[in-house]
């Protein structure tokens, strides 16, 4: 089994490698950051939460979520394992006038770089499955948890593993996005052993010249139940999850109460 370290290391090599590419994955990836952060302001709102609440996305990547809710108002901080996609995250931000505290930081250990504690802390776009171990999932949850305030609430998403257990597919569906230079189309291939499977992200860019790039790493299913125990024992009062049918995100959701 490997160490927690190793987790975060494969992790950290495959987000700093892809930070510059990871827009690609989406067909419009300035419409996908401004729904996410509608979706989320909605769930904050509906919780007794406003935008004087502190929140920390503790796995922003390139600031999908964070920039978002930045700009609708909200005290954000983002940080991320990966120093490269925080590079890019800053950029972003920058260039949309985003107020953004930015820290590169391993939400496994979040009071090695944080001393507050927050109102709110986000994980999305299936963070935690990259935790490639019960142990290392737990780690984590009770870094996150310990850094929200009494009363605050974690949001994460997560693919719907509990289906695809039952299958183990070996590729994801590919996104085909159609653009007026041609054609980008991204999958992932998924090599499985037990519960945890190692995946290649393909992205294949095809406007104008020709482009493919692949990139390396892990993820463990996690099971909704799983989290929802590790949540519950490790200092959350209440558990509930959220499937696209009634929310129509595109990934289970779950929210918990500190």
């Amino acid at each position: 089994m490997k160490d927690k370290m190793t987790d975060m290391s494969i992790t950290q090599s495959f987000y700093n490698n892809m930070a510059s590419q990871y827009d690609k994955l989406f067909l419009d990836w300035e419409t996908t950051m401004h729904e996410q952060a509608a979706f989320l302001s909605e769930i904050f709102k509906h919780n007794g939460f406003d935008n004087t609440s502190r929140i920390l996305d503790c796995a922003c990547g390139i600031g999908t979520q964070a920039i978002g809710l930045a700009l609708l108002g909200y005290n954000v901080t983002g940080a991320d394992i990966s120093d490269g996609e925080i590079a890019e995250a800053k950029r972003l931000a920058a260039e949309r006038e985003a107020g953004i505290r930015f820290q590169q930081a391993d939400f496994c250990n979040l009071t090695k770089t944080f001393t507050e504690q927050f109102d709110i802390i986000i994980a999305m776009d299936n963070a935690l499955p990259h935790m490639l171990s019960e142990i290392a999932l737990e780690s984590a949850v009770k870094s996150i948890i310990n850094q929200m305030e009494y009363g605050g609430m974690f949001i994460a998403s997560i693919r719907d593993y509990d289906m695809l257990l039952n299958e183990k597919p070996t590729y994801s569906a590919p996104y085909i996005h159609k653009t007026d230079k041609g054609q980008r189309v991204s999958f992932q291939t998924w090599d499985w052993y037990g519960d945890n499977y190692k995946f290649t992200q393909y992205i294949i860019d095809d406007e104008g010249k020709l482009q493919i790039s692949k990139f390396d790493c892990e993820y463990r299913a996690t099971r909704r139940i799983e989290l929802t125990n590790l949540l519950l024992s490790n200092g959350c009062r209440e558990v509930t999850w959220k499937m696209p049918e009634e929310t129509g995100f595109y990934q289970p959701v779950v929210i918990a109460r500190k």
